[in-house]
């Protein structure tokens, strides 16, 4: 080709650089660097240049035009070749990556090809593992800075560990295995001292097997939900902290029930069933009068009235060990379903 061009001084022909860019679209999916592909081809136009030119004449000029004129052109269809199957595969491996995330938090998926493609992703399904997600009111997106930050530390930091960060349900996630919890501490640091000021963390426990990465990730979410029902303080909390209100919420009619049979009588006061649900939750929380009057910037007689309301009211004292486990539930319950402030669903 490039003989056809010094005999000439022509330019290469349209088919001429769809072939370079097909040799550089092959180039790219067998692998060959693009580097050592441009190094070939200048190569390759130095050893014709030699055999072909008659340097010190005329015409010399105009073939040293021509022949690095076809050497540019060459190149940058081969680079275009290149590219084009170079974002081609980018956007292959993409896909095949968001589709293996969608099959390992799905209840449908193949579990043995799932365990399969994992090896790909650098994940072992058959270990434990740990996930931790992290929810803000912006959403976390793949291209979001935030996003690009945390995975980028996380990739630097343990580089030879098999880490997963992702983007799920406009959450930020990262799945590692349980043998590396140092894994989940630092994403939570990163997240929170990096990420939006309203972002809470949750940290799932760990499971093993396919199906244990999906448990994992909805503690997580459970987790960050119940904090945020219950006005937790912390940003970061652990789904184990929360095991005793995933049981509660088992049953939810049962629950309400509950909730009606024991609190209920509260509502007959002047003031509502709210003030001294609020007394009780206060009391069972930090254990004493002083430090519930403390929380609430109440007197502690004026406390001691409450939970004497509490128990003329309802028949349960919150100071009677015998009685306190059954009040204590009810007020977990309320805390969980927002209750007063939100009717209770009847039961039946």
């Amino acid at each position: 080709m490039l003989a056809a061009v010094l005999s000439s001084g022509r330019r290469l022909t349209g088919d001429e650089l769809a072939s370079r860019r097909e040799a550089g679209r092959q180039a790219a999916e067998h692998g060959v660097a693009l580097r050592s592909l441009l190094d070939l081809y200048l190569g390759g136009t130095r050893m014709v240049w030699r055999e072909l030119a008659t340097p010190g004449t005329a015409a010399a000029t105009v073939l040293v035009e021509a022949c690095f004129q076809a050497a540019s052109d060459a190149v940058v269809a081969l680079a275009e070749g290149y590219d084009t199957a170079h974002h081609i595969a980018l956007r292959q491996e993409e896909a095949g990556r968001r589709e293996f995330i969608d099959d390992l938090f799905s209840e449908r998926s193949d579990l043995g090809r799932l365990a399969e493609r994992a090896q790909h992703f650098g994940l072992r399904l058959a270990e434990a593992h740990i996930v931790t997600v992290a929810k803000a009111d912006e959403p976390f997106g793949e291209a979001t800075p935030a996003s690009r930050t945390v995975s980028a530390t996380m990739t630097n930091r343990f580089r030879e560990h098999d880490l997963l960060i992702i983007t799920k349900d406009e959450r930020l996630v990262c799945v590692a295995p349980s043998s590396l919890p140092e894994a989940s501490t630092e994403f939570a640091q990163q997240v929170t001292s990096t990420g939006p000021r309203n972002c809470r963390v949750g940290v799932g426990r760990a499971h093993r097997g396919p199906r244990g990465v999906l448990r994992s990730f909805g503690e997580a979410c459970r987790s960050i939900d119940l904090a945020e029902r219950l006005g937790h303080a912390d940003r970061v909390v652990e789904a184990t902290d929360f095991l005793v209100f995933e049981v509660l919420l088992r049953d939810r009619a049962a629950m309400s029930d509950l909730i009606a049979t024991v609190l209920g009588p509260l509502h007959n006061t002047r003031g509502g069933a709210a003030p001294l649900v609020e007394t009780l939750d206060a009391y069972f929380s930090h254990g004493t009068v002083p430090g519930a009057a403390r929380a609430l910037h109440l007197s502690t007689r004026a406390v001691v009235y409450r939970l004497e309301r509490v128990s003329k009211l309802t028949g349960y004292s919150a100071t009677d060990p015998g009685q306190r486990f059954t009040l204590e539930a009810a007020v977990l319950g309320a805390r969980l379903l927002d209750w007063p402030a939100h009717p209770l669903t009847p039961s039946g």
